[in-house]
């Protein structure tokens, strides 16, 4: 028209890149910071260590995976919290009746039995929980494994840490019986918190390599039960350890449970600690707890595809 300027096209292409500059600056404007940054994620070759840092960084996930075990183990029941009592004193009394008064053993010890077994049956029930638990936690949290990521030592850690609760009420029932049967409370008692640890690192140790196996091999589902029944009658939970004879002993205290739960008794019956057997024990705690830790991490990688 006569009004307006004729545009050549030279114009033309001079307004199209002026557009696409507007757009690629607008684009760029627009665009997510995480669209800049590329983060590859790759699996680690070999053996990997374990992150500290990183339990750390997630250490109230921890927290809200203890209390969620703790709130679903007595969700729906009608004793609740009070199983955590009925369990050792319904095993006390079994022993006691069976192993003390029939078969005689309530003579080799100098403490009241049904206190001598109580103090065994405290370290051993919140292992065999926690073990029993723990082997089997991966399998029972598979929908959360397999759709975020977690440390996934917090797992098996958690079914650990639920049975505290349960320990602490059954130690408080512990003192009661004491007070009953005129047991002397001894300075023996402080120890009880480092004892206490012990459990926990060997509890731990088992737990994660039995977890990270039942996983991989779906037999240590039945193994796990049976290896603990087991397991208790050849620690020195309804026997004195000095029934062992002298010249198996060290072999014998290669039981991480074996010195844990003679500490228990020397602690709470004011008896002599066996330093050397407690050592040994504790020592293989500590080995199975590197051991357990280290395989754990090892097969990590693989949980959420066999899972």
């Amino acid at each position: 028209m006569a009004g307006e300027a004729l545009k050549t096209p030279a114009d033309d292409l001079e307004s199209m890149r002026s557009i696409d500059g507007c757009n690629q600056t607008a684009a760029a404007e627009d665009a997510p910071s995480s669209a800049l940054a590329l983060t590859v994620i790759e699996p680690t070759p070999g053996w990997r260590s374990i992150d500290l840092t990183e339990l750390w960084r997630y250490r109230e996930l921890l927290y809200f995976l203890i209390w969620r075990d703790v709130k679903i183990r007595y969700k729906q029941t009608v004793l609740g919290a009070a199983w955590a009592v009925i369990q050792p004193l319904m095993g006390m009394l079994i022993f006691t009746i069976f192993f003390g008064k029939l078969g005689r053993l309530d003579e080799q010890v100098a403490a009241p039995y049904p206190v001598f077994v109580y103090a065994g049956l405290l370290p051993w029930l919140f292992f065999a929980n926690a073990v029993t638990t723990g082997g089997q936690s991966l399998v029972s949290q598979a929908h959360l494994i397999s759709k975020i990521y977690f440390p996934r030592l917090f797992v098996p850690l958690a079914s650990v840490g639920a049975f505290l609760v349960d320990f602490a009420v059954s130690f408080a029932v512990l003192l009661c019986l004491m007070v009953s049967y005129g047991v002397a409370f001894g300075w023996g008692l402080l120890a009880v918190p480092l004892l206490t640890v012990a459990t926990i690192i060997a509890a731990v140790g088992v737990g994660t390599l039995l977890a990270a196996l039942t996983v991989a091999y779906r037999d240590f589902r039945y193994v796990v039960p049976f290896m603990v029944q087991i397991w208790m009658f050849v620690s020195p939970v309804v026997f004195p350890f000095e029934i062992v004879p002298q010249k198996w002993r060290l072999i014998y205290s290669l039981n991480p449970m074996a010195g844990i739960i003679s500490g228990f008794r020397s602690a709470i019956l004011g008896e002599p600690f066996r330093l050397e057997a407690i050592a040994i024990s504790v020592s293989v705690g500590v080995v199975l707890l590197v051991a357990g830790s280290y395989y754990f991490r090892r097969v990590e990688r693989r949980f959420a595809d066999i899972i």
